[in-house]
């Protein structure tokens, strides 16, 4: 697996930008500079960030979303992937 979040990126299960196992490892979002926790999608070469609109749902139910445009800037929060994450749980569950 490679060390770079991938271009785009959605947590929305539907959408084929999905990866739950890049998401289980944890991906961050920096915005214009600022760390932000709220993004529901990204695109790097596109240069723009998704959403969520207050608590407004469309009539499917999910969260309505507006696009934002700027630098974009997606980075892991771990530096483990998740196989090693679950390795050194283990290793850690029989020391005790």
């Amino acid at each position: 697996m490679a060390d770079t979040p991938p271009d785009r990126l959605s947590l929305n299960p539907r959408s084929p930008f999905f990866d739950g196992e890049l998401l289980r490892r944890g991906v961050g979002i920096r915005f214009k500079g600022k760390e932000r926790s709220d993004v529901e999608e990204y695109s790097i070469s596109e240069g723009w960030i998704r959403v969520a609109a207050g608590r407004s749902v469309d009539r499917f139910g999910q969260p309505m979303t507006i696009k934002l445009k700027g630098e974009v800037e997606p980075f892991f929060q771990d530096s483990k992937t998740a196989e090693e994450a679950e390795e050194a749980e283990a290793e850690e569950g029989g020391e005790a």
